[in-house]
């Protein structure tokens, strides 16, 4: 609840720092004292637009705090927590507009948008007048006040997210979907590219040995040519050749081997260099022994690189990356492929999900329809008391008829109202009288009391155009939902004022040079003179403080 609100520099507020407290409190005061500037304040607290003309000529800015105690508004709680603002002690909410037109905003003290202020105020206070803060007037309060009555806001959570994830999973498979005609072309390719590929069956190594073993084959004659050449300078030339002519020299020198060193390695050398030239001879014989000029053989490797050059040009790569190739196009086929299970999984999803919904959604219905009836009964007896007699209230529900589910549920809610008998119920956000909302409002409130989220409420101009008998029953109502949590309301009964557990009372205070608005907090006898002064003008007489102290004493009994 509203604990504490600060107010400087706003509109003709120098400074006000008032403590609240639980129950219903009254805010009084003469004609043009300023009583809605409090709630008008506490407005721009919760997120509602400003200008530079709220600020107090001559200040440079001014500057709203209101501080409000979470203990019992799980909701506000969770709110702050899922944004890192939450602290020990009261939710501090403040509003900072300087004479230049420029706002702040903080909650804890950090900075944080406009909107995060209206966001979390919603969840504080729900005030009623004919500012932007009427909630009554939105759809989803309608909704909302409903499914609290009716104790089905849990299911109501489970249809909204069920809704949800239908959309989520048609959106993922309209996605897949899309794609579909391009992916069956890329797949029919794809599979093309893999057979011809496959059908090649490239070996790891094979083509750098085919290209090997064909430029052996294209230059067999040359090849053969000198391998003869050099068999013949190295053994078999009759004329000479290089074994004999080492054979010989070995021999012309044996017979000085031992007689220098020099010559014992020139021995050697020429020793060493006979048995490699005999080596090298044989590999040159077994060479030819087993060389195969196959022209066949040729042809069918000619055949072979060129099946994989012209593959390889193709595809616009080199034949060496042919296999990288492959594993590339497999490897997205088998995604195109799971693509495939994931929209069949996904046309599974969206059923199960529609079943699901349909199933939650047909239960809420249920409850909304038993329900509604019921609080329209209870409503309309209330504003019928509330000097609305014959006044007629109904909660509609329209079937949403979609195609698809809807995060609302199967209908959607309207509140309708007729203010005057002979009148056909129109939309509540089509009622013109604000008096008339507001007492629509209060009952409507004081009905579903138990339910609320919100726990405290504030009611401007709920007794406009009433008074008499319907003016005691409003004060009764607003006690009754003050005995439940926090009631503001701004009045100028005194039937009303009576009903109070608590009573502001709003005047003017006028210094030598400047007129400020102050708010006192009123004691028993102050409040006696005030309801007395409410009942007949300026001037107490013992009758109107009699009548003001019995009004008081019978409320608060």
């Amino acid at each position: 609840m509203l604990v504490h609100l600060a107010v400087h520099n706003y509109a003709i507020v120098e400074h006000l720092d008032l403590e609240l407290h639980a129950g219903m409190s009254v805010i009084t005061g003469e004609t043009g004292a300023g009583k809605s500037i409090m709630l008008d304040a506490l407005g721009l607290a919760l997120g509602d637009r400003a200008d530079s003309g709220v600020v107090r000529p001559g200040a440079d800015k001014a500057d709203i705090l209101a501080s409000f105690d979470l203990a019992k508004i799980a909701d506000a709680r969770a709110w702050l927590a899922e944004r890192d603002l939450d602290h020990d002690g009261p939710c501090i909410l403040r509003r900072v507009i300087t004479a230049e037109g420029r706002s702040r905003s903080y909650i804890n003290g950090s900075p944080c948008p406009q909107g995060d202020l209206k966001a979390l105020g919603e969840l504080l206070i729900d005030i009623h007048n004919q500012h932007e803060h009427q909630s009554l007037l939105k759809p989803d309060t309608h909704r909302r006040l409903l499914d609290e009555y009716a104790g089905s806001q849990e299911l109501a959570r489970q249809v909204q997210l069920a809704a949800q994830r239908w959309r989520q999973t048609r959106s993922e498979l309209e996605r897949l979907s899309s794609a579909s005609d391009e992916q069956r072309a890329r797949h029919q390719l794809l599979s093309y590219q893999l057979e011809e590929l496959d059908n090649l069956a490239l070996g790891d190594s094979e083509l750098s040995q085919l290209e090997q073993d064909y430029k052996a084959l294209t230059n067999a004659e040359s090849l053969l040519s000198a391998c003869r050449l050099v068999l013949e300078h190295c053994s078999e030339h009759d004329s000479g050749n290089v074994l004999s002519t080492l054979t010989s020299s070995l021999q012309r020198l044996a017979p000085f081997n031992g007689s220098a060193s020099a010559i014992g390695e020139a021995v050697n050398l020429l020793a060493s260099a006979q048995i490699q030239v005999e080596e090298a001879v044989g590999e040159l014989n077994r060479f030819l022994d087993h060389f195969d000029a196959d022209p066949a053989r040729q042809q069918l490797l000619e055949e072979r690189l060129d099946v994989i050059y012209t593959l390889a040009r193709k595809h616009r790569i080199q034949p060496s990356e042919l296999g990288a190739l492959q594993q590339q196009l497999f490897d997205e086929l088998e995604s195109l492929n799971a693509d495939d299970q994931a929209t069949e999984r996904l046309a599974e999803e969206l059923a199960a999900y529609a079943r699901h919904y349909q199933e939650k959604a047909s239960e809420l219905s249920q409850l909304r329809h038993a329900a509604a009836s019921l609080l329209a009964a209870a409503v309309e007896t209330e504003i019928q008391r509330l000097g609305m007699p014959g006044g007629r209230f109904n909660i509609e529900l329209r079937s949403t008829n979609g195609a698809e589910p809807h995060p609302q549920g199967l209908e959607q809610v309207e509140l309708l109202v007729s203010a005057n008998p002979g009148l056909p119920l129109k939309a509540l956000a089509k009622v013109a009288s604000g008096g008339e909302l507001s007492r629509i409002s209060l009952a409507i409130q004081v009905i579903t009391a138990q339910t609320s989220r919100v726990p405290t409420l504030v009611f401007d101009e709920v007794d406009v155009g009433i008074g008499g008998p319907t003016a005691e029953v409003v004060g009764q109502l607003l006690r009754r939902l003050g005995e439940r949590g926090q009631v503001l309301t701004v009045t100028h009964l005194p039937q009303v004022a009576a009903q109070g557990h608590h009573h502001l009372f709003v005047h003017k205070a006028r210094g030598s040079d400047a007129t400020h608005t102050a708010v006192a907090h009123l004691a028993s006898e102050q409040r006696v003179e005030e309801i007395a002064r409410m009942l007949g003008g300026v001037d107490l007489t013992n009758e109107s403080l009699a009548h003001a102290r019995k009004m008081v004493s019978t409320a608060q009994g």
